[in-house]
């Protein structure tokens, strides 16, 4: 059996914040905001995760009114989704990643992300896509404002 799971998550960017998606650390003048590290690549991925198998949504599962998440590292989220995924008998088959931001350019930096998005969900390189796109100075995320991510999955229930 499988499922198709789609998540996404916004966070604007503001200077003296680290800018981190998909577990890697960027450089660049701003970073984003939120209650965690606003890692919107691996938000969007578990929320993805947890949609697929039927579990609500990040929010639900890791609410920004709660303070154990207050500055946590969003690979916890992944860690913890994925432990009751796999607990579930679910495992995952591929993830497609669209990241939207004017800058920084993420060419340089997106097979790092594939890559470490690959060692955290336990799956081959090439299970795991990443591609990035400019808001072409439109809106919110082309004004340079905020940093976007769509993510769809794919998971396999074992049974």
């Amino acid at each position: 059996m499988f499922r198709v799971g789609s998540g996404h998550d916004t966070h604007r960017l503001a200077e003296g914040h680290p800018l981190v998606l998909g577990g890697v650390r960027i450089d660049h003048p701003k970073g984003l905001v939120g209650h965690s590290d606003a890692d919107a690549v691996l938000h969007a991925v578990t929320d993805a995760l947890l949609g697929a198998v039927g579990l609500g949504d990040i929010g639900d599962a890791y609410p920004d009114t709660d303070p154990r998440w207050q500055g946590a590292d969003s690979r916890l989220f992944l860690q913890e989704t994925l432990a009751r995924l796999n607990q579930a008998g679910w495992r995952v088959v591929n993830t497609d990643v669209t990241v939207f931001a004017q800058e920084p350019k993420l060419g340089p930096v997106k097979g790092c992300i594939r890559d470490t998005l690959a060692e955290l969900l336990g799956v081959p390189a090439d299970a795991v896509n990443v591609k990035a796109k400019t808001g072409e100075r439109v809106g919110h995320i082309g004004r340079g404002e905020a940093i976007g991510c769509h993510a769809v999955v794919l998971v396999e229930h074992a049974g």
